[in-house]
């Protein structure tokens, strides 16, 4: 099973230093203290907070790859108050593998770059996500 390898991060304070090691990320909480956003260039691409006691976090992803994550992961589902084609909810349960958790981190950022004025874009383009 796809969800059996190391395990993803599970603090809220794990999964905000990842976000924000992404470039030009900032940070604010525009819903009120329990949900946390994440940025780039003022533009939304990732919310952490807690559902029913478990830590969640919405980001933004291609409508065809959100619909495919859904269907490999059972932790992976429609973005929680998000435009469900768009967005999906991942819920940090343990399943899903570290290494996945920060693709799809990379892939929300990487979806709101792609929409930013050509000259940013391509700035935001040539520095490296690794």
């Amino acid at each position: 099973m796809p969800g059996d390898c190391a395990e993803a991060p599970a603090s809220e304070q794990a999964l905000a230093h990842m976000l924000l090691a992404l470039p030009a990320v900032t940070d604010d909480y525009p819903f009120g203290p329990d949900t946390r956003a994440f940025r780039i260039e003022g533009r939304i691409f990732a919310l952490v907070y807690r559902r029913h006691g478990e830590l969640c976090i919405n980001l933004k992803c291609d409508p065809d790859q959100a619909q495919q994550l859904r269907d490999v992961f059972d932790c992976v589902r429609p973005g929680y108050h998000m435009n469900k084609r768009h967005w999906n909810t991942v819920v940090l349960d343990g399943s899903l593998p570290h290494g996945e958790v920060l693709r799809q981190m990379q892939h929300a950022w990487q979806c709101v770059v792609a929409k930013l004025p050509a000259a940013r874009r391509r700035l935001y383009q040539a520095m490296s996500l690794d």
